[in-house]
């Protein structure tokens, strides 16, 4: 297996794109072309009939395909690059790092109490570090940040008597268990649903369940496996290979120094270096104590004042629509900046990243105020984040330069994603240009014909879990296929928001096995785990996931959920 993967090389992403791209231009040149035009039926309803006409073959265009896309998909690209430069700021200020190995910390003390103990601290501690990283992988698509935390929770595994592949579950596979039943991650959720057409985040009270049921299953999944290993070490795949931090953490003891301590401090020099300078994580972890500076209690006024004008103009239209019923709010901003003032006086009484992490929660709670009480679009949630880059990078004492460099850092390491999601967007416009985009829509009705909604959404589902495996992006997989599959849904009579969820799930179960993904193997790497043991352990639980995953999307084709 270990040659295999050696020799087999996948092209680049923007590669297969384009080659996408050439190929559908020679489709023009084949394939016939077609539309569907509404009809008026024996019953006098409308119905879309499929006619066909002449096909207009593509040449030059496959290279003004990306020009066209980007000009198509410019709201969520600039949508994209906000969303990538405001979580690079707050990330460069290490107040999310030094909030997961608090809270690291905290689990891990609780082993002094009776009644922890009873129960089994290893226990208690795995499911309180899978439920954190699996909420940030739901909440804002946590994904390559789990990487410098992998070589603090491993040997923190390993010092609880469970093996390596535990400490990576707990962090890396939680957040992309997370990650495939999000209800807020704006890179997947976000993109999916703005391409098909639907109000953004909508639906998230089924996905949130969905969450909850991937979330438990795969914390019992781990459970199981850490028992075993700790009843007998020898039945790890990784026993022999741990040996590395087993020494590590007993060379650590002898010197008064712990191996997860020095490794944190090591991966995160390396690593998110953020432009004020402190960039180890026990460093800016061991200055918690102290109160935040006057920059930090500026941006606090201020953004509890801009929170308290929004309200005094907009809290009265408060509406919050779930599914078909409505429920007026004016109170909720109102406890919303209640809440914000009373959390943000004590955070700021600790420390500024305190106040900053505090920030970022709440910047997720008015999001989902404003999605689902004020009908909040793209524009206003880009609005939204763009202004906690600007608290967090003012609270954390940088300069108005240090805050665009770190914004720009950001951007640029989301560029290739918004590069993806155009390049793809010029894919539907060689198809819609040639009008050959009906006529594959027609065909994919007929083949599917007699399988029911529950095939064609188990076809869609297989597809997108079969295409991730060689483009983990989500990013690129929504903007390749849901242009194609929600039209298609149409046809069928399928939910629009089934077909999002189907790409939910195949994008995010396979991100786990895919030797494509570079997240997957760097995470692997600083775990110092085979990918060959990794894919003999885990090719078990991804398929449950998948079976699982297909179960989860029956539901809402019959039963009337919010927002299906």
């Amino acid at each position: 297996m270990g040659s295999f993967l050696k020799k087999l090389k996948v092209p680049n992403t923007y590669v297969i794109i384009f080659s996408i791209i050439l190929l559908c231009a020679v489709a023009t040149w084949f394939v016939p072309g077609g539309e569907y035009v509404e009809t008026v039926a024996a019953d006098g309803g409308e119905v879309l009939e499929f006619r066909e006409t002449q096909s207009v073959p593509q040449t030059w265009q496959v290279f003004s395909a990306l020009f066209t896309g980007f000009g198509q998909q410019a709201g969520i690209i600039v949508f994209v690059l906000i969303i990538g430069g405001a979580f690079w700021v707050v990330n460069s200020t290490k107040a999310v790092d030094g909030g997961i190995l608090s809270f690291i910390n905290f689990a891990k003390s609780l082993e002094k109490y009776r009644f922890f103990r009873k129960i089994g601290v290893g226990n208690i501690v795995i499911v309180l570090i899978m439920l954190l990283f699996g909420l940030f992988g739901a909440v804002f698509g946590m994904s390559e940040e789990t990487i410098a935390f992998v070589v603090i929770v491993v040997p923190l595994a390993i010092s609880l008597g469970y093996d390596s592949i535990v400490g990576l579950c707990m962090v890396y596979l939680a957040a992309h268990v997370g990650f495939a039943g999000a209800m807020l991650n704006p890179f997947t959720i976000g993109i999916a649903q703005d391409m098909a057409g639907l109000p953004l985040f909508s639906g998230i009270e089924y996905r949130t369940f969905c969450w909850v049921v991937l979330m438990a299953f795969a914390i019992v999944f781990v459970l199981w496996y850490a028992a075993r290993v700790k009843r007998n070490p020898a039945r790890s795949v990784m026993y022999e290979a741990d040996g590395y931090w087993r020494n590590s953490l007993n060379a650590g003891a002898g010197t008064g120094t712990g191996a997860s301590e020095s490794a944190a401090v090591s991966e995160s020099d390396g690593a998110h270096g953020g432009a004020g300078g402190e960039t180890s994580v026990r460093e800016h972890a061991g200055k918690r104590a102290g109160h935040a500076g006057k920059r930090a209690w500026a941006v606090f006024v201020l953004v509890l004042a801009s929170i308290l004008l929004f309200s005094a103009y907009y809290a009265h239209s408060c509406t919050i629509r779930i599914g078909e019923s409505e429920y007026h709010a004016p109170w909720l901003m109102w406890v919303a900046a209640g809440l914000f003032a009373l959390s943000s006086f004590f955070a700021l009484r600790s420390s500024s990243r305190s106040f900053i992490l505090n920030l970022l929660w709440f910047t997720i709670i008015f999001l989902i105020i404003g999605v689902m009480g004020y009908g909040w679009y793209i524009t206003e949630i880009s609005a939204l984040f763009l202004a906690l880059a600007i608290a967090s990078g003012i609270a954390a004492g940088y300069t108005p330069d240090n805050i665009v460099k770190e914004f720009m850092t950001g951007a640029k390491d989301i560029f290739s994603a918004a590069l993806v999601i155009g390049l793809a967007a010029g894919i539907i416009t060689i198809l819609e240009d040639g009008r050959i985009i009906d006529t594959i829509l027609h065909s994919l009705e007929e083949g599917l014909d007699g399988s029911g909604k529950a095939g064609a959404l188990a076809s869609m589902y297989g597809i997108q879990a079969v295409i991730n495996l060689a483009i983990p992006s989500a990013s690129a997989k929504a903007a390749l296929t849901m242009p194609i599959m929600a039209p298609f849904s149409d046809l069928i009579g399928l939910s629009r928001q089934a077909t999002v969820l189907a790409f939910q799930f195949g994008d995010g179960f396979t991100n786990m096995i895919t030797p494509c993904s570079g997240v997957l193997l760097a995470a692997l790497s600083v775990a110092r785990i085979p990918y060959a043991k990794w894919f003999k352990w885990v090719w078990k639980f991804i398929l449950a996931l998948l079976l699982l995953g297909f179960l989860l999307l029956l539901p809402p084709l019959f039963m009337a959920l919010p927002g299906f």
